[in-house]
C-alpha cells in the first residue's frame, strides 16, 4: 500500500451536498409556506457559508459558519426563519446527503491500494454522521476543526501536509483546487456536475472524470 495519504474533499468530491441540503431546505420552506425553492435557498446559503469561511480571520466551528450564513440567507430572501433552530435540522441531516454514484464502489478500491483520508471544511461531529465516515480511518480525517483553518487559506493545506507527510489531494470545487495548488499540494481534479475551475487560478496537471479514473491516475 502506498505510504502517501490521498485526501478527498467531502462535500463536493464524495457527497452531492447540493442535492442533500437542498432537499432539507425545500422541506423547511414548504412546511412554512414559503415560495422560495430549496435549491435557491441552498445557493444563497452556500455562497454566504463559503464567504464566511474565506473571510473570517479567527477560527470558529463549521456549524457557526453555517448558522451565520443561514441567518444572512433568510435576511437576503426576506424569510421569517429561525437560523439557530434550522441549522441544527440541516446539519443533523448530513447522513442522508447522497454519495456520488461511484463512491461506494470505487473509494474502497482506492483504499485497498492507498491510504485514504478526507480534507474538509467541517466539524468532527458533522463528519462522523456522513456516509463517508465508514470508509475513512479516524487518523486520516483532516477536518477544519482539527487543523484550525479553512479552505482556501494556505494554512489548512500546509497543516494537512505536516500531519500526513506525503500528500495528494483529490479536489472538485474551484476554490479547493486553487487553494491546494497555490499551497504547493499535489492535486488530482475530480470533475463533478455543478463545479468548475476558478478561471483566474492555476490549472491542475491531472484531471479525472470519475473515481475509477482517479484510481488509475494514482497508479
Amino acid at each position: 500500500m502506498s505510504r502517501r495519504l490521498v485526501t478527498f474533499d467531502l462535500f463536493s468530491a464524495l457527497i452531492d451536498s447540493r442535492m442533500g441540503a437542498s432537499a432539507v431546505l425545500d422541506g423547511l420552506a414548504r412546511a412554512r409556506g414559503w415560495s422560495v425553492d430549496g435549491g435557491v435557498l441552498y445557493d444563497v446559503w452556500d455562497a454566504r457559508n463559503k464567504a464566511s469561511q474565506r473571510e473570517l480571520t479567527t477560527w470558529v466551528p463549521f456549524a457557526e459558519h453555517c448558522r451565520r450564513a443561514l441567518a444572512g440567507a433568510y435576511a437576503e430572501l426576506h424569510l421569517p426563519g429561525d437560523p439557530d433552530a434550522d441549522v441544527v435540522v440541516l446539519l443533523r441531516s448530513v447522513g442522508d446527503w447522497p454519495l456520488w454514484p461511484d463512491v461506494a464502489e470505487e473509494l474502497p478500491r482506492i483504499a485497498a491500494r492507498h491510504r485514504v483520508g478526507v480534507l474538509s471544511n467541517v466539524d468532527d461531529d458533522v463528519f462522523v454522521r456522513t456516509q463517508v465516515a465508514q470508509f475513512v480511518a479516524d487518523d486520516a480525517v483532516l477536518t477544519s476543526e482539527r487543523l484550525q483553518a479553512y479552505k482556501p487559506a494556505p494554512e489548512i493545506y500546509r497543516r494537512a501536509r505536516e500531519r500526513a507527510g506525503a500528500l495528494v489531494h483529490v479536489a472538485t470545487s474551484g476554490r479547493d483546487v486553487r487553494g491546494a495548488l497555490e499551497a504547493g499540494i499535489d492535486v488530482i481534479r475530480l470533475r463533478r456536475p455543478g463545479h468548475a475551475l476558478d478561471p483566474s487560478g492555476p490549472v491542475p496537471d491531472q484531471v479525472a472524470g470519475d473515481l475509477a479514473e482517479v484510481g488509475r491516475l494514482l497508479g
